[in-house]
């Protein structure tokens, strides 16, 4: 028998505290963090999907070269140093010592390039920002360079794009992966290590302190910061009931859970074992998204009627319910922001059903029922399909209501298929307010076509109108570009926005350190203090 056979047998028998191989901790069960997440991982590769899960997943396993702090300032991760010349047109970066993957290989400026690549190939700022980018070379082993066509102030900040997708940085090897297809080699330089072996869709995955992460000097700040891990392991554990999971919770079988169900915040406030904690103070906004290769939303004047016809209160009590966590906000960009404007949506989002069936039977459909898909195991989103499917038949169209498990939408919306050969017309889905809050970050704006997300928006102005954004310094006239902006959504809609709220976290009493952040990040955190 092997060592580390031997080593887990006495770790089971209680007889070992810990052990480690190949840079992972194994631990008893003390200090093991276990938390309940709002989905089960099935997609493990964060750049080919915009899922959450797999950007948490992300986070976990991968880093980046910037990181965004509780400011909303944009700061060096893996990146010591970085100069921008005088005319704006050249950027030189070096990486900090000691930056090492999983498989004890150095982190080089040839990974980071391969990554950005594929990333910037994908992601909508990252294609934004690569319309900048004439060249990136790398200078030596730990330093690349970026020389630009013109100047820009995006290119700092989507490399320090906090959420989907994230330029997070793979072997090269890896990042060589087509954007299309999935990674099949799970290796990052994070601070943790993905166990895939311990991986089980649908039950959990596990994640072990790679002791050969060494973190930024600086006190943690966000996502920026010193990614300090205090835990052995972390256990996403699925559990679907959300009297099961509060329950649990309470008993200390688990942790976390990331997205307790609204109705019972109430309970969980009155239990002396839970704490609520709010980590995202700007929360999420609901959206309803439109394919528009097919009939009936192919036709904007069908996409419009929704803007009409939708009622952001409907939905916002529907999937909420308590005011006290939710606010309608007409500005797509986020309520709360230095953009935020009503410009284009004045008279709509308010149910004015009467102008929505005039303009659907106005339109081209043809009665064709469309398929809206359901994601049944979603608390926070489970509700609003039934809300959409009853404002959609009202106004005339005909609606087939399909139910899933949410990682089996995420698979489905991919697809470009007809619908009645297994493609799809509409989901609603949730966005963290971070992803929506400039024209350059939110993803269902991008309507660069064939290029765009599932979906797959087509609109010049659109387009016009997001790179005049990212030539514009001057916050005014930033404001007049996104008036331009949702004026032209409002007549050619990309997606439909349906409200912001917020989504504490429940933790145990005993459960403290966690970074205050849009995404969730599970360095920090500590057991019993």
């Amino acid at each position: 028998m092997g060592f580390t056979r031997i080593a887990k047998t006495l770790l089971k028998a209680g007889l070992l505290a810990s052990f480690a191989v190949g840079g992972i901790v194994q631990s008893q069960d003390d200090n093991v963090l276990r938390v309940n997440m709002h989905s089960d991982l099935k997609i493990v590769d964060p750049i080919w999907t915009t899922a959450y899960m797999s950007r948490n997943y992300g986070y976990m396993v991968y880093d980046t070269l910037f990181a965004m702090n509780t400011a909303g300032e944009v700061m060096p991760q893996m990146v010591d140093t970085h100069t921008i010349s005088e005319d704006g047109l050249t950027y030189d970066f070096t990486l900090r010592d000691g930056l090492k993957f999983h498989d004890d290989q150095p982190v080089t400026s040839a990974d980071v390039i391969a990554s950005l690549e594929r990333w910037g190939a994908k992601d909508a700022m990252g294609q934004k920002m690569m319309t900048f980018v004439s060249e990136m070379t790398a200078t030596g082993d730990n330093s690349f360079q970026f020389k630009l066509n013109e100047p820009t102030g995006l290119v700092i900040a989507a490399l320090g794009k906090p959420s989907s997708n994230v330029p997070f940085i793979m072997p090269a090897r890896i990042a060589a992966t087509p954007p299309g297809d999935q990674i099949t080699e799970y290796i990052g330089s994070g601070p943790y290590i993905f166990l895939k072996d311990e991986w089980k869709p649908g039950d959990k995955a596990e994640f072990a302190k790679f002791e050969n992460y060494v973190p930024r000097d600086e006190p943690a700040d966000g996502l920026a910061g010193g990614k300090v891990v205090h835990v052995d392991k972390v256990v996403w554990k699925v559990i679907r009931d959300q009297q099961t999971k509060m329950n649990a919770l309470s008993k200390g079988e688990i942790d976390v859970i990331e997205q307790p169900a609204h109705d019972l915040l109430p309970l969980m406030e009155k239990d002396p074992n839970i704490k609520l904690v709010d980590l995202n103070p700007f929360g999420s906004q609901y959206t309803f998204r439109f394919n528009q290769l097919h009939p009936p939303f192919d036709d904007p004047k069908v996409r419009q009627a929704l803007l009409y016809a939708f009622d952001q209160e409907e939905f916002l009590y529907a999937g909420v319910g308590d005011e006290k966590y939710f606010k309608t906000c007409k500005a797509m960009f986020i309520c709360g922001t230095p953009i935020a404007t009503d410009v284009g949506f004045e008279d709509m989002l308010e149910g004015d059903m009467a102008k929505a069936k005039a303009m659907i039977a106005d339109s081209s459909y043809d009665g064709t029922p469309l398929i809206l898909m359901h994601p049944t195991d979603l608390t926070i989103l489970e509700p609003l399909p039934p809300v959409a499917k009853d404002i959609m038949e009202k106004i005339g169209l005909n609606v087939d209501m399909q139910a899933m498990d949410w990682q089996t939408l995420v698979g489905r919306r991919n697809k470009k298929d007809k619908p009645e050969d297994g493609g799809w017309n509409a989901f609603i889905t949730a966005w963290n307010s971070v992803d929506n809050a400039s024209p350059l970050t939110t993803p269902f704006l991008n309507a660069a076509c064939d290029q765009a997300l599932f979906g797959w928006p087509c609109d010049d102005k659109i387009q016009s109108l997001r790179d005049d954004f990212a030539r514009e310094p001057d916050a005014g006239k930033q404001l007049e570009l996104v008036k331009q902006l949702q004026t032209r959504v409002s007549e050619s809609p990309t997606h439909i926005h349906l409200g912001q709220y917020l989504q504490p976290h429940a933790m145990g009493a005993n459960i403290s350190g966690a970074p205050v952040s849009p995404v969730p990040a599970f360095w920090g955190y500590k057991k019993g203090e």
